[in-house]
């Protein structure tokens, strides 16, 4: 289990280039399933849970091959579906989410597709209904075994349907709609997904041969094709870690550019940040926060009701920053509720804040208020166990702007979502170590 160590109290300088977007990613690597010719893909994350399924397609005999640093090209044209009964894929597979996205490609390529209960983060429950419902619209047969916690789906070929997904499921919608792309006839998904990340699978889809319409609203279209060929991909920067890095200067009261942070692509994150009182100035594509050094305010409601932060599907705020939000809001003027709609032991990190000196009510699992101390009072240094990619990050934060050394246990879950993050804050002016 690694281990950082945080000295806090020191302010960052300069600029940061976010990474690949994670979501994004795990999907776009999926659908290289779903040609015999090369995908080339650029801008890839290299991080645990994106090395981990690059892993998994070679061990499915995908040909990966790295080009440069975050640019790889695969090419699955000998791909052993016999290893889907291995030990082997039930080990992968369970290792990491993102293995649940292999099963729509192969279903609609081979005619088959199986999944061990995928891991990822304990934030609470992360159903898979969403995934084989759809499937088993478009004519998969399903079956579980309990025993193993194995999943599959077959079909000799799929057909198009109407679909209404019961969640607008980001990698629900994903999986499904790469399994229709090479059904016969048209497929409409209804109450799907419209994430930037699904945008981006839709237009790469597209230059394999695809045709989708509706991309960016939540009902796709999608007329079946004979096969999808070979395309070039750049996957987009990274809303979650920009938005931590916005996090990450205001508390610290640090002065800090992010690049190329596709502003197009950012919905509600910056305006969500700036009704927690963080000055965030738009430089072409760029990203300037300026030193907080009076602090931030938290604004009210028009009516002078508390300000309340909520997580909803695109275009609504993302889940993955309320984490972000919530740290960054120990240290601001005034109060905010955080509400966590989508999972229920997402907040649960907060009692580690609190004993930094925090002043959080959790109200119940999936509301906390947050009472600011306006810098007036600095959290302590302390030691901590990462409990997710997301909590993780909001510790280190907080770990970064608190007085003392501060000690981060199981920081591989910081790794499954953020690139070298240990080497970019030393650039940036930060005493942290690996230990």
């Amino acid at each position: 289990m690694g281990t950082f160590s945080i000295e806090g109290g020191f302010k960052l300088k300069g600029d940061i280039h976010p990474q690949g977007a994670k979501n994004e990613a795990l999907q776009v690597i999926c659908a290289c399933l779903l040609t015999s010719e090369e995908v080339l893909i650029d801008n890839i994350p290299e991080i645990i849970d994106v090395i981990k399924l690059i892993d998994l397609l070679s061990s499915l005999g995908v040909k990966v091959h790295k080009i440069s640093k975050n640019k790889y090209s695969f090419k699955a044209d000998s791909v052993d579906v016999d290893y889907l009964k291995s030990d082997s894929f039930k080990s992968k597979g369970s290792s990491l989410r993102g293995s649940i996205m292999i099963v729509g490609p192969l279903l609609s390529r081979f005619g088959k597709g199986y999944i061990p209960k995928p891991g990822g983060d304990k934030i609470g429950r992360r159903r898979l209904d969403t995934h084989f419902l759809g499937l088993i619209k478009l004519g998969a047969s399903f079956r579980y075994n309990k025993e193993e916690h194995f999943y599959g789906v077959e079909s000799k070929k799929l057909k198009g349907s109407f679909i209404l997904l019961d969640q607008a499921s980001v990698t629900g919608t994903a999986n499904v709609l790469m399994a229709a792309v090479l059904a016969q006839g048209k497929t409409e998904i209804y109450n799907a997904a419209c994430e930037p990340y699904i945008q981006q699978l839709c237009k790469m889809l597209i230059r394999m041969g695809a045709d989708i319409s509706g991309i960016g609203s939540n009902l796709l279209v999608i007329n079946g094709v004979e096969s999808l060929g070979g395309c070039n991909h750049k996957v987009l920067p990274d809303m979650i870690e920009i938005g931590s890095w916005i996090g990450m200067a205001a508390m610290t009261k640090s002065e800090i550019t992010i690049k190329n942070v596709s502003w197009e692509n950012l919905g509600q994150i910056p305006d969500v940040f700036r009704k927690l009182g963080i000055t965030i100035v738009k430089k072409g594509d760029d990203i300037y926060i300026p030193e907080h050094i009076g602090g931030y305010e938290i604004q009210n409601y028009i009516d002078g009701s508390i300000l309340t932060v909520s997580d909803a599907p695109w275009p609504g705020f993302t889940p993955d920053l309320l984490s972000i939000v919530l740290v960054v809001a120990t240290q601001a003027r005034g109060s905010v509720l955080i509400h966590q709609k989508m999972f229920e032991s997402r907040l649960f990190f907060v009692d580690k804040l609190i004993d930094m000196g925090a002043k959080i009510i959790l109200c119940d699992p999936h509301r906390a208020t947050v009472i600011g101390h306006d810098f007036n009072s600095n959290l302590k240094a302390t030691t901590m166990v990462s409990p997710d990619i997301r909590a993780g990050i909001s510790l280190l934060i907080a770990a970064l702007s608190a007085k003392g050394t501060s000690i981060i246990h199981n920081i591989e879950q910081i790794d499954r979502g953020y690139e070298n993050i240990d080497g970019r804050l030393l650039a940036l002016g930060a005493k942290i170590k690996r230990l």
